[in-house]
């Protein structure tokens, strides 16, 4: 069976940041998805779609985000139900995120700092240039390596 989503959208509002009485990180976020065709009206509509995440990667969606934040999610859709207070029985459908991306360069964060990616060690790339952190081509310093050295052309 394959159960995968990917997203790319925008923060409804902040991430909903809260702890598990075993002291687990839990976030909870609202995405807008555009979708690719527009109504009659020529409006590009939007799907609003509920995710969840867990840990660490709760933590730092939840600090290095904010309302309007463009990221990127993968996960699990997950279904649950539950019974509220008035005895009506509740079905939610939602995103389980495994793994996000920040998509906006550190400027356009509006005074919210970026940072990698640190969701279990997965995708540690920089939001603002999507290159691997500690990569050791980046270090300013130009590399000469000539065609010939090239395992490809």
């Amino acid at each position: 069976m394959i159960n995968r989503v990917v997203l790319v959208g925008r923060l409804v509002k902040d991430v909903e940041l809260r702890y598990t009485q075993s002291g687990k990180a839990a976030g909870n976020f609202t995405l807008a998805v555009n979708r690719q065709f527009t109504n009659q009206q020529g409006e590009r509509e939007a799907d609003f779609i509920n995710a969840a995440i867990w840990g660490k990667g709760a933590e730092n969606l939840a600090n290095y985000t904010h309302k309007g934040s463009l990221v990127g999610v993968e996960g699990r859709i997950q279904t649950r139900n539950y019974e509220n207070q008035q005895g009506t029985r509740v079905y939610v459908t939602e995103v389980i995120v495994e793994n996000f991306s920040l998509l906006e360069p550190k400027s356009t964060n509006n005074n919210h700092q970026s940072q990698p990616n640190n969701n279990g060690g997965q995708n540690n790339f920089s939001a603002s240039s999507n290159r691997p952190m500690n990569d050791p081509f980046t270090s300013g310093k130009e590399i000469d390596i000539s065609d010939d050295d090239m395992p490809f052309r």
